[in-house]
């Protein structure tokens, strides 16, 4: 597997490893929140998740409406089911990468993006890694147990399975 499809694998592995152990936490684990981080645990997740339709949107060649507010909470059922879509989406869409050139429109914060490609799948990993880490901390400053999603951990399992 190369390595940016590597990478990916990561990225949806850890997503999907962190909803599972939410699935095992308490109520008041989903709504925990901290300074610093995004938002309540359930809300960050659900913007992870928002953002990487968003991005895979962008990369089919297909732009997500303008956002006019923040991505609505879902439920961790609803998460993992839009989770394993977008593995899917991910594989389909680093299958053919040399072939997309991705313009970002113009937005109040910064000008028209042309030939983001490379931006857009930076932006992605870098963005899940943040979050992820975010509801970990929030997780562990809440006094819960937060899962290992690093790349080690991701490497180990895989080489279970």
């Amino acid at each position: 597997m190369d390595p940016l499809s590597e990478a990916f694998q990561h990225h949806t592995w850890a997503t999907e490893q962190l909803i599972e152990h939410l699935r095992n936490l308490p109520e008041a684990a989903l709504t925990a929140s901290a300074p610093g981080v995004y938002g309540e645990v359930l809300a960050t997740l659900s913007h992870l998740l928002g953002a990487d339709g968003r991005y895979l949107s962008y990369l089919e060649g297909t732009p997500p409406p303008p956002r006019t507010g923040p991505d609505p909470v879902r439920s961790l059922d609803e998460l993992a089911d839009a989770g394993r879509d977008q593995a899917v989406r991910w594989r389909v869409v680093l299958s053919r990468i040399d072939d997309l050139d991705v313009t970002l429109p113009a937005r109040r914060d910064r000008p028209e993006l042309p030939h983001a490609t490379n931006l857009v799948v930076a932006q992605a990993l870098h963005h899940g890694n943040d979050h992820r880490t975010q509801i970990c901390t929030v997780l562990s400053a809440s006094g819960y147990a937060a899962p290992d999603l690093d790349v080690w951990s991701y490497w180990m399992a895989r080489r279970a399975s």
